[in-house]
């Protein structure tokens, strides 16, 4: 975890250097130091324990085997998935349940003015890609214990995209960040996608103004962008850029 995804973290829950200290062992002027790069990155330990403390503690919110549900000793499969009645948003990660709340109409507008700058850059270019938008099914792992909706992806491989859902890791993919479901998207499927094999991830905070990029096929650690910047699209070389100082005007627009 680099100096900036630990000062994200640290934000995202609210703590204090001494709360950190505190939670740690870590003396506040070693933390201090290490937050601001000037020391301790270098001591796994120290690096470990500050790690320990900004994780989440779970990754998002299972459903419970109760009312609807029938008490299974086993992991859900797909054919649990599509017996679900049709006014049930899970995402099925693994054998596990996971709820989808309705989503805001912050994150549908962010998610629409992402989406249109997309789509005219691809069909400006004659492209052979195309953009999604969420409710779609991504078959992740093409295996019957995995199926999400993403916000927003990008497939550039027609063959993945079949009648029912996409089979197979899209190429980028983009989740708009909610208090529900931002543990579930920063950890548990950032880890899935990297190792489906998906490109290029973005987790799109519109509560801090933050964009966190993943570029899966370049080496380093993500970089945080603020809401006013134009962040380069990876898997086009950066010929793509998302203005999202026209997200930031959209949400403005609705008060958000």
């Amino acid at each position: 975890m680099n100096i900036v995804l630990m000062e994200y973290y640290r934000e995202l829950k609210g703590y204090t250097y001494e709360k950190i200290s505190e939670l740690s062992g870590i003396p506040i002027e070693t933390v201090q130091k290490m937050f601001k790069g000037e020391a301790g990155l270098a001591d796994r330990e120290a690096l470990q324990a500050l790690e320990k403390v900004l994780k989440p503690e779970r990754y998002g919110n299972e459903v419970r085997e109760t009312g609807a549900y029938e008490v299974k000793k086993k992991d859900y499969t797909l054919e649990d998935y599509y017996a679900l009645p049709e006014d049930q948003r899970v995402e099925l990660i693994d054998g596990k349940f996971y709820e989808m709340t309705a989503p805001t109409t912050g994150h549908q507008a962010a998610s629409m003015e992402i989406c249109t700058q997309i789509f005219h850059y691809i069909s400006g270019k004659k492209g052979k890609c195309r953009v999604l938008s969420a409710p779609v099914d991504v078959q992740l792992d093409c295996d019957d214990k995995t199926m999400v909706q993403p916000d927003v992806l990008i497939i550039c491989d027609k063959d993945k995209i079949i009648r029912r859902c996409i089979m197979g890791a899209p190429d980028f993919i983009i989740e708009i960040l909610s208090e529900s479901t931002q543990k579930k998207d920063m950890f548990l499927k950032l880890y899935k996608y990297m190792a489906a094999g998906v490109r290029e991830y973005w987790m799109v905070d519109t509560d801090r103004r933050k964009v966190i990029v993943h570029f899966f096929e370049k080496d380093g650690f993500p970089t945080i962008y603020g809401m006013r910047d134009k962040i380069p699209v990876g898997i086009f070389d950066g010929e793509l850029e998302i203005d999202f100082a026209l997200v930031e005007d959209t949400l403005a627009d609705i008060g958000q």
